[in-house]
């Protein structure tokens, strides 16, 4: 049986990896409350999901810009994964899915040439309604879109849970921390760190919840590494 990939948990506008011990300055996230108006994050592989960090280094001179702004304020910045083809437009606004997470900074530190490292913490997911082109980066008009499980959505999620545990025994590192989270972190921890192309990772965002979310990781991974005996 072949390990799993993880992807990189710590990653910077470049997709280099930094200690995560490096992010030192904390400011503890509040609750999951969603301006209408919201800083827009996009980057061409990373898919921010509810209730999961994302360490960040941050250097090109628009989205410093943009989290010095944002820790003047609530500190939230929208995630949002850029569409296939970004590349000819990287530097203006390529197009982006609609849908995103808003992430709140809970650490950051300014280091000396400029550059942040930031930590967010994933709040809610939202759609794209419209974008203000006011700043140097992007700005957008959002609609919130919390998934709100039910009793029932809770006993499936944690017998699928169970199901996840058995096919990745193994393959998840010992000190990844994941092991321990509650059923709806777990897997979208999964789904945020499991080596999945960016699209899967946003399809998967696009759920409409950690249920179905669940069974479709189920379907990917045994089909990497096979169904269990």
């Amino acid at each position: 049986m072949k390990p799993l990939d993880f992807a990189c948990t710590i990653c910077l506008v470049g997709l280099l990896c930094v200690p995560r011990v490096a992010i030192a300055q904390s400011a503890a996230p509040g609750p999951a409350v969603l301006p209408s108006v919201i800083p827009l994050f996009p980057l061409p592989d990373i898919v921010l999901f509810p209730d999961v960090d994302l360490p960040l280094m941050i250097f090109e001179p628009r989205y410093r810009a943009m989290v010095a702004d944002a820790l003047k304020g609530d500190a939230i910045i929208g995630m949002v994964l850029l569409r296939p083809g970004y590349e000819a437009d990287y530097d203006g606004r390529p197009p982006i899915f609609a849908i995103g997470t808003a992430g709140r900074i809970a650490r950051s530190e300014l280091l000396s040439d400029g550059r942040y490292l930031i930590e967010l913490r994933g709040l809610v997911k939202f759609r794209v309604a419209s974008e203000d082109q006011s700043r140097p980066y992007r700005l957008a008009r959002v609609d919130a879109m919390p998934e709100v499980p039910s009793g029932d959505d809770a006993a499936a999620l944690s017998k699928l849970r169970l199901r996840l545990d058995s096919l990745l025994a193994g393959s998840i590192p010992p000190d990844a921390g994941i092991l321990s989270l509650p059923d709806e972190e777990f897997v979208n921890g999964l789904s945020q760190n499991l080596g999945l192309e960016p699209v899967d990772r946003q399809e998967l965002l696009e759920m409409t919840g950690p249920v179905p979310r669940a069974q479709r990781l189920i379907e990917w991974v045994e089909l990497r590494v096979g169904p269990l005996r």
